[in-house]
Formats: C-alpha cells, structure tokens, sequence
C-alpha cells in the first residue's frame, strides 16, 4: 500500500509550541486575556480593519454578527447554496430563514444578478462566502447592498490570503468573520475571529461575547443583555499569534502548491480549477478541480480513483438546499451540477512534489482513460 496523502493538516512549528506552552504555564489570573489581546491586534493589523474579536469559531462569530445586525424570526438573509453549513446554520439559531441562490459557474460564489432578484421586505443581509479562496464579486455586491440599503456579510473562513481589489477577503463587508479550524491555511485547532470597521457594531458584538456584559459597566457580574459564550481561550489564541507571524510563509506556501497544480493540470482537456480574475489573488486555500460534463467524469470516479491510490482527495460541497433540514431548490442549476464533477485536491503546507505528481497522475490517468472509452 502507497503511503497516505492526506488531504490537509496544519503546519505547526517550535514557534507555536513555545507560545501554547508559555500561555498554559503562565497564562492565567491577570494575564489570562494577553495572548487573545495580541493575536486580535496582530490580525486586524494584517486584515487592515479596526477591530477585532477572537472566537471559538467562525460560526460564533457569524452569530453574534447577526444578532448584533437585529435579524431574527421571519427575516432573510441571502447566501449561496453551495456552501458548508456552517454559514447557514446562525441564520437558523436567530429564527431568520437563509435564501439560497445560485453560483457562478467560474468562482463557485454567489451570483450577483440573482442576488438582486431575491431581495424581498425581508432581506436582512447578504453573505458572500468567498468559497475555497475564491473571491465574490464584491463591487457588485456592495453596490447592491448600498442600493437597498442591506448590509452585505463576509463569510472569509476559506480566503486568508485572498485579495480583491487590493483589499483583503472579510475586510470590505458590514463585518467579516474567519475561521482557524485545523484545516485552514491558519489555524488556532478550533477558533475563529470577527472583524469590522463599525465601532457601534463592534461594541454590541463585544457585549455579546461576553454574556451580554458590556466593558463600561461598572457592577460586578451584571449583564446588560442576554449574549454569547463563543471566546477563544488563551492558549488557542497563543497558537494564533505564531500562525500570524507566519502568515506570509503560510500563505505563500498555499499558493505554490496551487500554482504547481495548475501548471501540471493545464493540458488535462475540459479541466478547470480555482479562478483568479484580474486584480484578485487567490489565497488557494482548498485547490479544486472541475471536469466539464462532455468528459464524463464524476464524483463517484473521482473519489474511487483517489481511494485506490490512498490519497484523501475531499469532495465539493454539497448545496445546502439538497439537505433534508432545507427546502430543495433544484433551480439552482450550477450550484446542484458542479459538485457532481469536481474534487478537492490535498494541499497541506508540507506536500512534497513527488505527492503533488501522484494526484496528478491520478487525474491524468482518469481523463486518459475516459478518452479512450470514448
């Protein structure tokens, strides 16, 4: 048996060993905040925004975003169905109902134009997911946004490293939110963090954080409001700061391996990967490849391919609205096709070459075939 490729794991150095290990030893009573403080300063200085909130997940964060926006029961909030559930389920928590739209069939984010038409009474934000580093469109989205007055959400879990316009992913919205699971070009294990230009909604999502008591007030265990548990601790927070100042290896490395990739990939017919418009860098944190329908090639072939090799390739998320818990919008065509031909490459930071040429083979060795069946 061929040695295990997976399909990603974290890169963790004596950088983030020394600090998780200063902040278990040394971490508590009146230092028990140092480490979330300096990691919440270290990345809003690199996201470029003003403020900063380091939490237990980017759901977390999505949530309190959303409930400091006042949406609630009977509201909607729009978002693309081809998303992981993760950006849905807040929604759900606050009694609002998300609207699925369809995607683009070249960056897998949310169509602008139909955005537009789904916009009711009810629309209470828009959340552009930028999917596997690929970046929404946001002049358009924004515009939208600005026209109806609909504050415009970004969900950057997946676009560390990603850049529109000269701006980065999750700094451009109402609010951003990332998340640091284990799997992402940075991570704190679990974790995730809001961001935001907005002082008054940066002070109500703080409250929220922290059990509804706000920073001012002056008694002792008095909430002001009913709020959240959703903080990251102080350990977790350690491993942050040294993935920060790692951040442009990091995120370098991610784009070497998805450059390398699209290189080999190039000549395979019908194939397509992750878009990169102009005056956009994608932070390739999740390479991806699409197989034009004409080839034949689907999900299935592609996942028993891989699993004969041992490689851990990941499938393209599944649209939220073929779940069970969600009314079933088969009209978004791409949404429903895409994932039914398309793979998640494997793209942890340490891949060596000679593992990058065995995905490929495989790939190569699948479209081969399928055109000699033909």
């Amino acid at each position: 048996m061929k040695p295990r490729i997976h399909y990603t794991k974290p890169s963790i150095t004596e950088l983030e060993v020394r600090y998780a290990t200063d902040a278990a030893a040394n971490g508590w009573g009146e230092h028990c905040y140092d480490y979330i403080n300096r990691f919440e300063e270290a990345f809003k200085a690199h996201l470029g925004v003003k403020f900063a909130i380091a939490t237990s997940s980017c759901t977390g964060a999505l949530h309190m975003g959303m409930a400091a926006l006042g949406i609630g029961p009977d509201d909607e909030v729009i978002m693309a169905d081809t998303n992981w559930i993760a950006t849905a389920a807040p929604i759900t928590y606050l009694g609002a109902k998300p609207v699925f739209v369809d995607i683009l069939p070249d960056s897998w984010c949310l169509d602008p134009a139909l955005v537009e038409q789904a916009i009711t009474s009810r629309t209470k934000a828009i959340v552009a997911v930028h999917l596997y580093g690929n970046l929404c469109e946001m002049d358009k989205l924004l515009a939208i946004g600005e026209k109806y007055g609909i504050p415009v959400i970004e969900d950057a879990a997946e676009a560390i490293g990603s850049i529109y316009h000269g701006k980065r992913a999750g700094a451009m919205g109402k609010f951003g939110a990332f998340s640091f699971h284990g799997t992402k070009t940075l991570t704190t294990g679990e974790g995730g963090i809001f961001v935001t230009n907005d002082s008054e909604l940066y002070e109500h999502v703080l409250t929220l954080s922290n059990h509804g008591r706000a920073r001012g007030q002056a008694k002792q265990f008095w909430p002001d409001m009913i709020g959240f548990k959703y903080k990251m601790s102080n350990i977790q927070a350690a491993i942050g700061c040294a993935q920060v100042e790692r951040i442009d290896e990091l995120t370098r490395r991610k784009r070497e391996i998805f450059s390398y990739y699209r290189e080999c990939l190039t000549a395979i017919p019908g194939l397509s990967m992750n878009s990169e418009p102009v005056d956009t860098v994608n932070g390739a944190w999740m390479p991806t490849v699409v197989f034009n329908p004409e080839t034949g090639i689907t999900r299935e072939i592609l996942q028993a391919a891989f699993a004969s090799e041992n490689i851990d390739a990941r499938v393209f998320f599944h649209p939220l609205s073929s779940l069970p818990m969600f009314e079933e919008r088969r009209a978004n065509e791409q949404a429903w096709d895409v994932p039914t031909r398309a793979i998640n490459l494997p793209s942890y930071h340490d891949i060596t070459v000679s593992e990058q040429d065995r995905i490929v083979d495989v790939l190569r060795e699948i479209s081969s075939k399928k055109i000699t069946d033909k």
